[in-house]
């Protein structure tokens, strides 16, 4: 995919995606609301501080994408994937500067956004999928794909249900083609993970992965590592457990960085949950603007999950003053939706989440959820016998 084009086409390429939008002078006079496509197909409604937001945006990736062009003429194509950078090692004395000098300047890059165009290449290649698949025969997909081809299960017969419900009204997405292909990719994880199968959730975040990696192959293989290595375990199994464990670890990290906002939200039984939870099983892919999602995921296929979490606080703390002044339960859904919805800034975002929001190491997250752990797994185990007593009961 890349190997036939040389930088400057590619750099070509990289320019002719990111077009300046320019709403009507009308529209620019009244503030009306205005509707465009992002670069990656959806439509989007704003007024025209949206649309002058997201021009600024544009211009960032701009200059973002002449820098890392600069890098790989001067450090080469794949300077990114020394082993000591790509797997992410600590900095240590003993390490080479240059190694030192590479991983935070590594960091910082993907902190700033990934350019489109080189997006597959470098998240295939960090984020373990390249690795993933290398430990398989060549035709593992395709081989896959045959065999399941015609099979009825619980997992397919969910997944045909949602795929219309897909990001509809999409260009591809929503076409028999796009719907083709996202089923394939869908199904095929559901027989290669048994355990997981299939969970409302995966098709937006399965769907987003095909528009950015281009090829069926590519976005399976990043899904098979988002939900194997860089996701909690069991967040999409029968029971959610994974997921429940990451809710109530979110709900201490709330107490611990926005106390002021948890304390008023507890004095109205706000369950954090009712906002939370999409947010971490689409992984933000529902309630994010496109281009901010994958800005997110820039980062999160590199450092981990704990990104996640500080999204998911840095949404609440940028509207601290107005959830402060709630007093009912939807006035809180509506903030954080509408806020979320809105976030065309990914910059604005990123800043408070990793700068405001202050360092949260995985080692800790990790001793948060085995902390959790036990309290979730007592709550399902009370939750099924009473499930199992009500149908008892119906006999």
């Amino acid at each position: 995919m890349y190997g036939t084009q040389s930088k400057r086409d590619l750099a070509l390429e990289l320019q002719s995606q990111i077009p300046i939008l320019r709403p009507s002078i009308h529209a620019r006079r009244a503030n009306l609301t205005v509707k465009f496509q992002d670069l990656y197909g959806f439509t989007v409604e704003g007024n025209v501080d949206d649309v002058n937001v997201l021009n600024e945006v544009r211009e960032k990736v701009r200059k973002q994408g002449r820098v890392w062009w600069a890098l790989e003429a001067n450090k080469g194509a794949n300077w990114y994937l020394q082993p000591s950078i790509a797997e992410g090692i600590a900095l240590k004395s003993s390490l080479k500067f240059s190694t030192l000098a590479n991983a935070i300047t590594l960091k910082r890059l993907i902190r700033n956004g990934i350019p489109p165009i080189l997006r597959p290449k470098v998240w295939f290649s960090l984020s373990g999928a390249a690795k993933k698949k290398s430990t398989v025969p060549e035709s593992y997909y395709n081989d896959l794909s045959k065999a399941v081809e015609g099979k009825v299960t619980p997992a397919t017969r969910q997944i045909d249900h949602d795929l219309p419900r897909t990001f509809p009204g999409h260009p591809w997405l929503d076409t028999p083609e796009g719907h083709a292909a996202l089923r394939r990719v869908l199904v095929g994880y559901s027989f290669r993970d048994s355990d997981v199968g299939y969970c409302q959730g995966l098709n937006y975040v399965a769907a987003l992965l095909l528009l950015v990696m281009k090829t069926e192959e590519d976005a399976f293989w990043m899904l098979a590592v988002l939900l194997e290595n860089v996701l909690v375990n069991d967040c999409y199994t029968t029971n959610l457990s994974g997921c429940h464990v990451e809710q109530r670890v979110f709900k201490d990290l709330l107490a611990k960085k926005c106390p002021r906002i948890a304390t008023h939200l507890e004095a109205m039984e706000f369950d954090v949950s009712l906002v939370a939870t999409e947010w971490f099983l689409c992984v933000f892919s529902k309630s994010l603007p496109s281009e901010t999602t994958l800005r997110v995921w820039d980062v999160l296929f590199y450092e981990g999950a704990k990104v996640l979490f500080h999204v998911a606080l840095a949404i609440f703390k940028m509207k601290e003053d107005e959830l402060l002044l709630t007093h009912h339960v939807g006035d809180v859904i509506n903030i954080l939706q509408k806020t979320s919805h809105h976030l065309f800034d990914p910059d604005e975002l990123l800043t408070v989440a990793f700068d405001k929001i202050g360092s949260m190491t995985t080692n800790t997250i990790s001793k948060q959820r085995k902390k959790q752990e036990p309290a979730v797994m007592a709550e399902l185990d009370q939750r099924l016998r009473r499930l199992n007593s009500l149908k008892l009961d119906d006999k």
